[in-house]
């Protein structure tokens, strides 16, 4: 006869009034000192013994009966899309994190595909945040930002190449990408350039203003653009290198280093010469692209910030009757290399 191991058996869930009946101190010293108000003074002594308090009994503040005192929560959405994983875009998402956890804000993930605009803005404001920060490649329309801001919504940001009227907005302009692409192959004597349109829907946010601006680039400098549509896989990359004698180009911008890398392998590996035949730049200056051999030449994108970004999510927060403002994030540069 097989016996059963002994379970542990769970206690009753620690409260505040616990916390602060083992602190000696009130119940809303307990909540100001848990909810890390800085509006009330409390002594630092007083402060470690209810975190001592706290930590013994296992107990963290209930984040749903806060929302609802509050109206809404320390939240700050982030909904994801067909999001970009390059460089910049990993430096926005930990330096915007690790800024709001430091000002006492969680940021929140949450899944969008498949929603349109409508039904997203009503899936976050359930959650009740404190702020959303949207992504180009997610939906919003101003009736969704009019539905989040009556459900308690204190900030609701755009992040992408264009504005939504009622939002505030980072821009990140993508069109400078490409124009700075175009530019620099424009100095190395390159005129008659492709631009590689990735066959991704998620992509289009991107790729077609960064087209725009290679476009514009090329009027002002005496060049020709020829749009390059690429799936990312080697027989997309070997179909377009076979093309390459009739298409007459002596360059290439491809949208980023990852396309980049997969249509100079391809060239190589049909005989066009990288730069000779055919000049190569990809964009985010990943590393890997500088182990490439030719090295790959790239846009590098920068972040240009007047102020912290989680400051200024911050600020748009606690001031919520603040207009609509808009901020230019994106700065290019190329970085010249061996591709080129």
């Amino acid at each position: 006869m097989s016996q059963l191991s002994e379970q542990p058996t769970e206690g009753p869930v620690p409260t505040s009034a616990d916390v602060a009946r083992l602190a000696g101190v009130s119940r809303a010293t307990v909540s100001y000192v848990l909810n890390n108000n800085a509006h009330v003074r409390i002594s630092e002594p007083t402060r470690r013994r209810v975190r001592e308090a706290a930590d013994e009994l296992g107990y963290v503040p209930h984040a749903a009966a806060r929302t609802l005192r509050a109206g809404h929560s320390r939240m700050v959405l982030l909904p994801t899309g067909n999001m970009p994983t390059g460089p910049l875009h990993l430096r926005f998402l930990h330096e915007l994190e690790a800024g709001l956890r430091h000002l006492d804000y969680t940021v929140v993930q949450y899944g969008s595909l498949g929603l349109g605009a409508d039904d997203a803005a009503r899936a976050w404001a359930e959650l009740r945040p404190a702020a959303v920060i949207v992504p180009g490649s997610v939906p919003l329309a101003p009736q969704g930002i009019a539905v989040l801001r009556r459900s308690g919504a204190k900030a609701v940001i755009t992040l992408g190449p264009q504005p939504v009227e009622g939002a505030h907005a980072l821009i990140m302009d993508q069109r400078e990408v490409g124009g700075c692409a175009v530019r620099h192959l424009l100095e190395r004597g390159r005129r008659r350039i492709g631009v590689v349109m990735p066959d991704d829907p998620g992509a289009a946010v991107f790729a077609a203003p960064r087209l725009a601006g290679a476009r514009a680039a090329a009027m002002t400098g005496g060049g020709r653009i020829e749009a390059l549509s690429l799936r990312y896989d080697e027989e997309s990359a070997a179909t377009l290198a076979a093309r390459w004698p009739e298409l007459g180009l002596d360059a290439v911008f491809a949208y980023d280093d990852t396309y980049a890398m997969l249509l100079m392998r391809a060239l190589q590996d049909v005989g066009v010469r990288v730069p000779a035949d055919a000049a190569v730049v990809g964009a985010d200056d990943s590393m890997l692209g500088r182990l490439l051999r030719p090295r790959l030449s790239s846009v590098r994108m920068e972040l240009a910030t007047a102020q912290p970004l989680a400051d200024l999510v911050d600020r748009l927060v606690r001031h919520p009757r603040t207009p609509p403002e808009r901020h230019d994030l994106l700065r290019a540069r190329p970085v010249r290399r061996e591709s080129s």
